[in-house]
């Protein structure tokens, strides 16, 4: 008898279990669901619209996925076949009130593991390091090694004025012009979109910004000149799909404006860089990178071009969107989220904006808290040592293609209106724009989605940060051609609640406060107190809390002894059944001016109401109403 090898005598433990069937996980699932809308228990959605299932199989494949590969058609998973070891390049944005700060920041931030920087310059509109002359770029850059870090430039409207400063602090400095890595930042479309004002029309400014980039390149031949934005779109609210579109309108108009000015698709592809945005939804920013070089390949392939869509760039900012001012640590968890989801979806370059970005100047600490992110990332972590590692997935390679196209409608829509600028100019981008960030808002306002540390888990009183606010933009002198894509941060209804119920105190001494007649047993009550104490302090609004009262003389006794008049009453529906109406009255013999009640107590609702409740408080509300007209109320 021949000998058996040890694989031949290895029985898989799989072979134990019967082949599993989509059909019986779906029996499983109905069977677990007792009834209950499978859909609107199990499927997501995102702000486009397309479904996120609970569970993807082989039947989802995404056709040829599995044949993909790094630096090959269509680029899904990425521009080149061997990334750098260490995965992007680290590049941070540096600001200051003079040219000396700004500088010092750099070189802090180069020494202190950034790959590049990111100079942003002050303009009209602009936030930014005042700049004016070719002597000023270079004390800016003085200490930098021009041909090992990569400079970049963002200045708005200012921004062909910038590059040629830069141009002619190069040449104060002696760099040697085939060897710096300068990316001059000329992003005409997105200063137009951000402001919507321009000196000249839309197309002569970027006629002139492209001219100069052509111009630029040619004296650096390793230069990139032109910055496709499509951060302005996510910034003022929309979605990946109209974030992605906004890329590839934008794309297209650059290359037309590139043919116009004599220089060829691959020429112009080499000296573009892709800026996007990433937040916290890790696999929607890893299917928006993908499908980003999926859409700029198909369009270059469609302009003719050859290889140059490999020399195409994609830089990545972490979301200012998304971050809040109140309770500003959690925006530390936000940009690791977000720097994984870039590093994961394949970004040449990460930004990671400080965690008091909304708030103001970033100091020390939070500029070392966002770049150590990324340097854990790369080299704790090791994120960037694999080439498209969410590659294969069902549910990635399906978000990827659905979401390309979806983008791809979107940028067909665009280019049927007359192109980017044609769609901006008659809002049409805007109102689309504006329609998913409003939809986007009443979500956090019924809390289906919620702001940790804003919406869901504040805290009351100072949180311990001090930063300088941010100083006015100089105004705008241009003129105004169209309505702008201004930014729209999620957590700012509610801080604006904060903020009055802040205001109130200063003036008054006294903070806004309600008084909770918990009734009964701490199992009766402690659900909906702890809810409402949590959603009273979203508004800045204190509570008087308690183990419970026994009865409504109690609580009335309570409250008459608090010297509140505003009161939510907490409790289960079996006890408001049973004592809602008396407490109610009880209270307001005590003084109580306006009284909530915490829940939907159903058929007893017409009882209680008559017996004297003016709001009732529940989950699905809007919230930023609710707590708006009680604090009004309290405040007045």
């Amino acid at each position: 008898m021949p000998d058996q090898t040890t694989s031949d005598r290895i029985t898989p433990l799989a072979t134990e279990f019967a082949e599993p069937e989509h059909k019986t996980w779906l029996e499983l699932v109905e069977k677990a669901l007792k009834g209950a809308d499978f859909d609107k228990r199990l499927v997501s959605h995102t702000a486009d619209g397309l479904r996120i299932e609970p569970l993807y199989t082989r039947a989802d494949a995404v056709s040829g996925a599995d044949a993909a590969q790094p630096g090959r058609p269509p680029f899904t998973r990425g521009f080149a076949k061997n990334g750098d070891d260490l995965g992007w390049s680290i590049e941070q944005i540096i600001l200051g009130d003079s040219v000396k700060d700004a500088n010092k920041t750099a070189l802090a931030e180069l020494e202190g593991g950034a790959n590049g920087i990111i100079l942003r310059i002050g303009a009209p509109g602009h936030v930014g390091i005042p700049v004016t002359s070719g002597n000023d770029m270079a004390h800016l850059l003085e200490g930098i090694y021009l041909d090992l870090a990569p400079i970049t430039l963002e200045a708005g409207h200012a921004a062909n004025e910038a590059a040629l400063h830069l141009k002619d602090a190069l040449g104060i400095l002696k760099a040697p012009a085939d060897k710096v890595q300068v990316r001059f930042g000329l992003n005409p479309i997105g200063a137009l979109a951000r402001t919507g004002h321009a000196p000249a029309s839309s197309a002569e400014t970027i006629s002139q910004a492209v001219s100069l980039a052509r111009d630029l390149h040619r004296e650096f031949p390793s230069a990139r000149t032109i910055l496709v934005d499509s951060r302005i779109a996510h910034e003022a609210g929309g979605s990946e799909s109209q974030e992605l579109a906004f890329l590839a309108a934008s794309l297209v108009a650059y290359l037309r404006a590139f043919e116009e000015a004599g220089v060829s698709v691959d020429e112009a592809l080499a000296q573009t860089t892709l800026a996007l945005t990433a937040d916290t939804d890790l696999f929607l920013t890893i299917a928006k990178l993908r499908a980003a070089r999926q859409i700029a390949a198909r369009i270059a392939e469609a302009s003719g071009a050859g290889q140059g869509v490999q020399t195409m760039r994609i830089a990545v900012t972490t979301s200012a969107r998304m971050m809040t001012k109140r309770d500003p640590w959690t925006n530390m968890l936000r940009t690791t989220a977000a720097t994984v989801g870039a590093a994961l979806g394949g970004a040449d370059a990460i930004t990671v904006l400080p965690y008091t970005w909304a708030l103001g100047k970033p100091d020390a600490f939070a500029y070392r808290i966002a770049r150590n992110t990324q340097i854990v990332a790369q080299e704790e972590s090791s994120l960037g040592r694999v080439a498209d590692p969410a590659g294969g997935a069902w549910y990635v390679e399906k978000l990827t293609s659905d979401l390309a196209e979806k983008a791809w409608s979107g940028f067909q829509a665009i280019e049927a209106a007359g192109g980017i600028m044609k769609s901006l100019e008659t809002s049409q981008i805007q109102r689309d724009i504006a329609a998913t960030a409003a939809a986007r808002d009443a979500q956090i306002a019924t809390g289906k989605r919620q702001l940790t540390g804003t919406s869901a888990f504040p805290i009351l009183g100072g949180d311990g940060i001090k930063v300088e606010p941010w100083p006015p933009a100089a105004p705008l002198q241009s003129k105004g051609w169209f309505t702008p894509l201004v930014p729209h941060r999620l957590s700012a209804p509610y801080e604006d609640l904060r903020d009055s119920a802040d205001h109130y105190t200063e003036r008054t001494g006294h903070t806004p406060t309600v008084f909770l007649a918990s009734m009964g047993t701490i199992a009766d009550h402690t659900a909906r107190t702890t809810w409402v104490k949590n959603q009273l302090a979203v508004a800045g609004i204190a509570t008087l809390v308690s183990d419970g009262y026994n009865s409504p003389e109690d609580a009335a006794a309570a409250l008459r002894a608090s010297g509140q008049q505003t009161v939510c009453v907490c409790s289960s529906d079996n006890l408001y059944a049973q004592i809602g109406s008396a407490t109610v009255k009880a209270l307001i013999d005590a003084g109580a001016r306006y009284i909530m009640l915490a829940g939907r107590p159903g058929e007893v609702e017409a009882e209680l109401r008559a017996a004297g409740v003016d709001q009732f408080i529940f989950t699905g509300q809007n919230a930023v109403e609710v707590l708006t007209r009680l604090q009004h109320g309290l405040t007045a």
